[in-house]
């Protein structure tokens, strides 16, 4: 058995929308919240400010932890992994640059024609709050989490 750590970041703007990330991996749709894997040698913090430089070319201040996993998931794409993941509230610190979505799955056409080299593709949108549950994201431990930030705000 081997341990996945993902690090998860909510991103609430001042709209009181949600930031989402809807995916395209290996042909299944996913929306999730945006962040993505610990790298060696990285902290939980950094990895997430990371993975928003790296997807979004946004700087973020990561805020208060929200939850780690404390159940057994088993990874979607590989059956010897268990996965733990990590969420923080974050903040932007600049202005969003990436283009945003109005509705699900709105890849354009350059993203549509690099997905069959790379076999994953991916956009952001905002969710008003008030369309905002678990049922809006897919992940098992982020439907979890849409539950709790529900609860907290």
């Amino acid at each position: 058995m081997y341990f996945t750590l993902r690090v998860y970041g909510i991103l609430i703007n001042d709209a009181k929308q949600v930031l989402v990330s809807d995916e395209y991996i290996r042909g299944n749709y996913f929306t999730k919240f945006p962040g993505g894997g610990l790298e060696v040698g990285e902290g939980t913090r950094d990895c997430l400010k990371r993975e928003f430089k790296e997807e979004m070319n946004l700087a973020v201040e990561v805020g208060d932890h929200i939850y780690t996993t404390d159940f057994y998931q088993q990874s979607a794409f590989n059956a010897e992994h268990q996965i733990i993941a990590i969420y923080y509230f974050v903040k932007a610190l600049e202005t969003i640059t990436v283009p945003l979505r109005n509705k699900p799955f709105d890849f354009d056409e350059a993203q549509l024609k690099i997905y069959n080299e790379v076999q994953q593709i991916e956009t952001v949108r905002f969710i008003d709050w008030d369309d905002f549950s678990a049922d809006t994201v897919t992940l098992p431990i982020d439907k979890i989490v849409a539950t709790m930030i529900q609860t907290q705000k």
